[in-house]
């Protein structure tokens, strides 16, 4: 029996699109839901919006994810650890919504602000529980799975 002490970069990947489909879902909830109260409502841009964001932030959510993973060398993630971690994402993700939203929407005004500062509040949690939730998954068992491994 293999003990693995930190994610494979095939986990880190899964749980970057796990994770994407989760913030892509929100972000484009949160584009509708401010855009309409602002009286500009726009399937179109919520829905480029969200693209966007889930293509360039699965990269970055990638290489952030590598980075934690050298922090966290031990193997053992504590909530306070996962609380930290979230923040550093938070910030880059939120930083990352404002710019895409006031690109997409051709104005970094109110409505980008309102943007990254609603899903500021429910990717927080959304993403501190998306965490806690893959530390229940073993360590090496998408590896196992798809090289075939037996425990």
């Amino acid at each position: 029996m293999t003990t693995y002490r930190k994610e494979s970069h095939i986990r880190s990947l899964l749980k970057g699109i796990s994770w994407r489909i989760v913030a892509t879902t929100d972000t484009i909830l949160i584009v509708l839901l401010i855009t309409c109260l602002q009286g500009q409502c726009s399937i179109d841009h919520a829905i480029k919006i969200g693209l966007v964001e889930f293509l360039l932030k699965l990269l970055v959510y990638y290489v952030h994810e590598r980075i934690w993973q050298r922090a966290l060398s031990d193997g053992v993630v504590t909530k306070k650890e996962t609380f930290f971690k979230t923040i550093s994402w938070r910030i880059i993700a939120t930083t990352m919504t404002f710019l895409i939203s006031g690109a997409i929407l051709n104005a970094y005004d109110e409505i980008a602000l309102y943007i990254a500062l609603t899903e500021l509040f429910t990717k927080f949690v959304l993403y501190y529980l998306h965490e806690r939730l893959w530390l229940t998954l073993p360590l090496g068992k998408i590896r196992n799975y798809i090289f075939g491994k037996k425990n």
